[in-house]
């Protein structure tokens, strides 16, 4: 029977406050799982929060220490991925889209991306990331808008057997970019905001993740190195 225990970290770029450690308990799981899944959540935690605010970086050295830690960590697992995402609208209009042999990237140990999305091979723990960032221009992506705020969205989907064959949300995150611009001039001024998320999960071999984000402003993502990224790997 599949655990659905899950320990949800926070680790957003630029926090103040020490990344939380929320498990949520479920009658009948094994307390020898959950212990495992809290220690490396801590490691993970305590690597991550030394690297951000171990000396004082503006939002982009953070974005780039937060994605260097984490692929650190995944080099030293069994089983590993790490994604770099572009956008580009002639291969995908509800995603990045993930590149596996680009900068950074890189995939070890039966992790595979396929079809824009990542392939678990064995079953186990493992921890899941993913990153957006954003340049956006208020004035002119509020144009078409009857919102009062710009609202980013960024989520991790999973499609298991154990769910019947269909797609879920794995992890997701919505905040707000920016307020609309009323006034005609366009002053040409960008707002930058990143979405993180990262948890421990029990994933099934076959199972397969995806990434979605806000269709609307998927177009302003950004796809420098270390500002949008997608991962996992086995504890």
């Amino acid at each position: 029977m599949q655990s659905n225990r899950k320990f949800v970290l926070d680790m957003e770029p630029g926090a103040q406050e020490p990344p939380q450690v929320v498990p949520l308990q479920k009658k009948g799981a094994s307390w020898r799982l959950g212990g495992l899944a809290a220690i490396a959540t801590l490691c993970i935690a305590g690597a991550v929060l030394f690297t951000m605010h171990g000396q004082v970086s503006h939002e982009g050295d953070q974005d780039e220490d937060l994605r260097h830690t984490l692929r650190q960590i995944s080099l030293k697992a069994k089983a590993a991925i790490h994604l770099e995402g572009e956008y580009n609208s002639k291969l995908s209009n509800d995603s990045a889209v993930w590149h596996s042999e680009v900068g950074q990237a890189f995939a070890q140990g039966g992790l595979k991306l396929e079809d824009n999305n990542i392939t678990v091979s064995q079953s186990g723990l493992y921890f899941v990331y993913s990153q957006a960032s954003f340049r956006i221009n208020c004035h002119k992506a509020s144009r078409d808008s009857h919102e009062q705020f710009l609202h980013l969205s960024h989520t991790v989907m999973r499609w298991s057997e154990s769910y019947g064959g269909v797609w879920k949300p794995l992890l997701s995150s919505v905040r707000s970019a920016c307020k609309k611009v009323e006034t005609e001039q366009d002053t040409g001024e960008h707002w930058f905001n990143s979405i993180y998320l990262g948890a421990v999960f029990s994933l099934n071999r076959g199972d397969k993740l995806h990434t979605m984000s806000n269709e609307k402003l998927l177009e302003h993502l950004e796809g420098e190195d270390g500002k949008t990224f997608f991962g996992v790997f086995a504890l």
